[in-house]
């Protein structure tokens, strides 16, 4: 990789200029290699930025120059790189992360946007930035009760070992719980009993929990609950099992939009909102997946 110098030069008369260029060079994670010269990496994207600071710096009466730079061996090279180095600010994010509060939206959406800031011009990522990540993504979930995401195989399981078992998951429906308990009824377990817990720690040792953090069914290898489910019991061979995964995936934790996505969460919203507890919502919420499987059945098999 190559690495493009600006060499600038403005006049000390020019304070608000030389804020301006300071700040856009900053905002485009330019390195200083000495006093008046900038340092990005090579791309078509930094070459345009650069040339547009260019413009600004003439404007007002100064001097700039873009040039190709390269190390003179790898030693230098690795020099040049090392410029880059991210880690003293994710260092200042994770002790931001560290003393935020789960419970404070705002706050959450402030360290949101300056990881998504960090991390736009990490140009050479590595372990500080997956700490971070990491660190933040465990702050969010803990924030919305979500399960993380764990690494590991989905197992094959044979459905006439789950049969006539209590169900647990976290109260307070809402999308992958929803679809997951109706799964398990309708396709798993029809004889299942479901307990909704306050806290998802203390679930009762002979039952199964799925959709929190230690269940036996939960969030794998960025599959939600329900896609974990349909596949530990051969339920995603079904095109219309299919076709509800997508959508639970894409309200649950986003990704590729789903056309009638918006219209299902207002229609699980509106049951959430008027059910006085999540017996009567499941309920609700069964009938809904009860129509949308027989849809898509129907549509699969006409295709």
């Amino acid at each position: 990789m190559k690495f493009l110098a600006l060499f600038i030069t403005l006049s000390t008369k020019q304070s608000a200029g030389r804020m301006r260029v300071w700040r856009a060079l900053r905002a485009l994670g330019c390195v200083t290699l000495r006093d008046g010269v900038y340092v990005l990496p090579e791309s078509p994207r930094h070459v345009a930025a650069l040339m547009q600071v260019a413009d600004d710096v003439k404007s007002v009466r100064g001097t700039a120059d873009l040039f190709l730079l390269d190390g003179r061996d790898d030693v230098q090279h690795g020099q040049l790189v090392a410029l880059f180095d991210r880690t003293a600010d994710y260092a200042n994010l994770l002790k931001a992360i560290g003393a935020a509060d789960a419970g404070a939206a705002k706050a959450l959406r402030t360290l949101r946007r300056e990881f998504s800031v960090l991390s736009a011009i990490d140009f050479f990522p590595g372990e500080a930035r997956r700490q971070a990540e990491d660190a933040l993504a465990a702050l969010e979930a803990s924030a919305t009760g979500e399960p993380s995401n764990v690494s590991g195989q989905i197992r094959r399981l044979a459905g006439a070992d789950f049969q006539g078992k209590i169900w647990a998951t976290r109260k307070h429906l809402w999308v992958d719980r929803m679809a997951s308990a109706w799964l398990i009824l309708r396709f798993i377990d029809r004889k299942a009993n479901f307990i909704w817990l306050d806290d998802s720690r203390r679930c009762p040792k002979k039952a199964l929990g799925f959709d929190f953090d230690g269940a036996a069914f939960t969030h794998v290898e960025g599959f939600v609950t329900f896609e974990v489910l349909a596949s530990s019991f051969g339920l995603n061979s079904d095109p219309a099992i299919a076709r509800i995964s997508a959508i639970v995936h894409c309200l649950d934790v986003g990704g590729v939009p789903v056309a009638e996505g918006a219209g299902i969460e207002a229609v699980l919203a509106g049951a959430r909102s008027t059910a006085s507890n999540d017996d009567k919502l499941l309920i609700e919420a069964n009938r809904l997946f009860d129509n949308l499987y027989q849809h898509y059945r129907q549509e699969s098999s006409h295709e």
